[in-house]
């Protein structure tokens, strides 16, 4: 416990006595002065200083009972997504919650005086917040829009369903950031460090039936060295606030309880799978071991093991549901795991219509599909988004999961999709919107699609942080690829890149991985954005989470890459040469060579080729844009109207087709809508660089970029189809 804590006091302890010694050497000067003056202030100065130091060591006191990064993680459960069925019943506890801020200047108030004991109410002053949501926009405080520290949540409830002996309830967190502590009725259950992913436990012990229960749930947003992202704390003492936060992210650090909290219930003897067992296993029936192998990924069955390959050679790998197309057959391997009382399983595999395409009755097999239907892209096929049903029953237990079937491969500077060359043209997007922040909004989430669709955009990264799982679900319902990037985002100092940053790390790749191993849409892992990949410590850091990620899951891995952090050539950079598919961020004309559009053409070409000659493998220009002002105009076109962001993109698909054929394999522009960011002199009011504006109406560019992707669909007819 000692081990997470241990930045934090030797940060707070660094500032505090940066601050004592400033103090000092004013008092020193005063006292040359006025020698009894001088000591009067000396002694003020130090009782200042003790007080500082006691304040330090109770804020750092706060942090005892973090967990630490390393073995925290239970990895042996496959975490299944709660899911209605016969057996399963699921109740959420969304709406307004009580909620309360650890305003102390001690920042563990909540945790000393034990809030969790009683309504948080009775602790003092509440105010109603929703959830999800974040809580920083909530209100008009502005000492709650930037707090930092332990915020603090409960909810009552009865319970729609009775507690048996043959019923098991689970508490689930969709997301908290970033450390989250929860209490059922004043008992403490689980914790769970890092944001973005959901944690769980058996509450079933703590609840009662037939009577008022209780769930409190406190979360910590401060950003450490060691957390994912990263962060450093600093301290001014003439703050009425003195303690600040700092990191590297250019979007604001929304917290709270952003994605629904839920119950759901399963037998006593229930379906639970290990999901990430990494021994290697083939199948030796089906398909054919002659040819050349090939390493293909899963498509869609969450929790159950994977292994995928091709009619022309075989490396099946553990996964969690294994898809194999052998011509116009294919073929499912899967183990399901379960715990509690022995039961009989049978194991249904449906398309579609609901109609059976195959059953066994054990554990672990395989099923064929003959005349299999694969998952599409929406721009390369009319049966985009073909997902069949797996049905699995054990005992009293029922679980059911969409199922897609599709291949990836890489051919040298070729990504392949079903054997089939496949162009990403899309956008890095932000989970942001006014006044709930970060908090889920269905209503937001199918707008976003929507014009997603009517952009003509075939992909998306989720940048800067793996994203809510019901835009996955969408994803891979209307076959809408996806980029899946950790929270790997500022890492750019040395310091960030320690032991226990790299073990944290890996847990959050782990936690990553496991809940979307198996949908259709992900085609690949993306374990950082931008970090300073030119130090010396960037080799082995990034070596032991990719070399992690690859022993979890087969898919391709990415990072994203950018010349102003670090590593600004292929010879300089140290993570490059680790990863399969490059993913290049890169601002010609915005902050290189700002203003000067006719830069765009030959310094944009000359860094692709340099890469590209030097890699010889898939390149994606994964960011690239312009800010630019709704409403603003000039001619000649100048930075942050909307004339300038036009001109820019047109300028970069000069350049973009002209490298298309050999080396690019995509582009995807840097940013969908415009979004908040901390407050600095070059944002005004956020990050402005979006197709739409943060209300989701289309700049100038957003048209442009309309055309230009519905050129590169070739005006498929199935493309019309999807066209909102």
């Amino acid at each position: 416990m000692l081990k997470y804590r241990a930045p934090v006091c030797n940060m707070m302890y660094t500032v505090t006595m940066k601050a004592y010694m400033t103090w000092s050497l004013q008092c020193i000067d005063l006292e040359q002065s006025d020698s009894l003056h001088g000591l009067k202030m000396l002694f003020h100065c130090l009782l200042v200083h003790l007080v500082i130091v006691c304040t330090t060591l109770h804020i750092c006191a706060s942090f005892q009972d973090s967990p630490k990064h390393n073995g925290q993680i239970d990895k042996s459960r496959g975490m299944l997504y709660p899911r209605s069925s016969e057996s399963r019943t699921v109740f959420e506890l969304g709406g307004v919650w009580n909620f309360r801020a650890d305003m102390s200047t001690s920042k563990d108030a909540g945790m000393t005086e034990e809030w969790y004991l009683q309504p948080l109410a009775m602790t003092g002053p509440v105010i109603d917040m929703p959830v999800p949501a974040s809580f920083n926009d909530i209100t008009q405080e502005e000492s709650l829009r930037s707090f930092i520290g332990w915020v603090w949540y409960d909810k009552e409830f009865y319970l729609p369903f009775r507690i048996s002996d043959d019923t098991r309830i689970v508490l689930r967190v969709e997301s908290a950031q970033y450390y989250a502590k929860v209490w059922v009725n004043g008992q403490e259950a689980f914790s769970h460090v890092g944001g973005h992913l959901p944690f769980e436990g058996e509450v079933s012990k703590y609840l009662s039936s037939g009577k008022l229960n209780r769930v409190t749930i406190a979360v910590n947003n401060t950003l450490l060295p060691t957390t994912l992202p990263p962060g450093d704390l600093d301290y001014d003492e003439q703050l009425p606030n003195p303690w600040i936060q700092n990191y590297g992210f250019d979007f604001f650090n929304y917290a709270g309880i952003h994605r629904p909290v839920k119950l759901y219930t399963t037998p006593a003897s229930y379906i639970e799978i290990d999901s990430c067992d990494n021994q290697l296993f083939r199948n030796d029936r089906q398909p054919s071991e002659q040819g050349a192998n090939r390493v293909i990924d899963c498509p869609k069955l969450r929790d159950l093991i994977v292994a995928v390959a091709l009619k022309q050679g075989v490396h099946l790998v553990p996964q969690a549901i294994i898809s194999t197309v052998c011509e116009q057959n294919g073929y499912v391997q899967y183990e399901v795991k379960v715990k509690g009382k022995e039961k009989a399983i049978s194991v249904k595999l449906k398309d579609k219509n609901g109609t059976l395409v195959n059953i066994t009755d054990v554990l672990k097999g395989v099923l064929s599909i003959p005349n299999v239907n694969l998952w599409w892209p929406y721009t390369m096929n009319t049966s985009a988004g073909y997902r069949y049903t797996l049905e699995v029953h054990y005992g009293d237990d029922i679980y059911r999961l969409p199922v897609g079937v599709r291949t990836v491969h890489i051919d040298g500077t070729k990504f392949l999709i079903n054997k089939e060359s496949f162009y990403f043209h899309g956008v890095n997007k932000h989970e942001d919107y006014d006044v709930r922040g970060k908090g889920l909004d269905m209503p937001l989430i199918i707008k976003d699609f929507n014009l997603l669709r009517w952009l003509g955009a075939n992909s998306f990264r989720t940048s800067h942080y793996p994203y809510a799982e019901e835009i996955m679900d969408k994803c891979d319902e209307y076959g809408i690829v996806v980029i899946d990037e950790c929270p790997g985002v500022g890492i750019e100092k040395a310091s960030y890149m320690s032991n226990e940053s790299l073990s944290h790390h890996r847990d959050v790749m782990f936690e990553l991985v496991r809940r979307d191993k198996n949908r259709p849409s992900v085609v690949m892992w993306s374990v950082a954005n931008e970090p300073n990949s030119g130090i010396p410590e960037a080799g082995p850091y990034f070596k032991g989470v990719i070399d992690y990620t690859r022993s979890l899951d087969k898919r391709p891995l990415t990072f994203a890459h950018s010349s102003s952090k670090g590593g600004s050539t292929p010879q300089e950079d140290l993570v490059m040469g680790y990863v399969d598919v490059m993913c290049l961020n890169r601002y010609q004309a915005w902050y290189m060579d700002s203003g000067i559009l006719t830069s765009i053409a030959p310094k944009l070409t000359s860094f692709i080729k340099l890469w590209g000659n030097f890699y010889h493998r898939p390149m994606i220009i994964s960011e690239y844009g312009a800010g630019a002002v709704d409403g603003f105009h000039t001619d000649p076109p100048l930075m942050y109207t909307e004339d300038y962001q036009v001109q820019l993109f047109k300028e970069h698909f000069k350049v973009f087709n002209a490298m298309k054929p050999d080396m690019l394999t995509g582009e995807l522009v840097w940013n969908f809508a415009d979004f908040m960011t901390k407050q600095e002199p070059q944002r005004a009011l956020g990050n402005r660089k979006g197709l739409f504006t943060r209300q989701r109406q289309p700049k100038a560019v957003a048209h442009i970029l309309r055309a230009r992707y519905l050129e590169l669909t070739e005006s498929m007819s199935c493309f019309a189809d999807f066209i909102m």
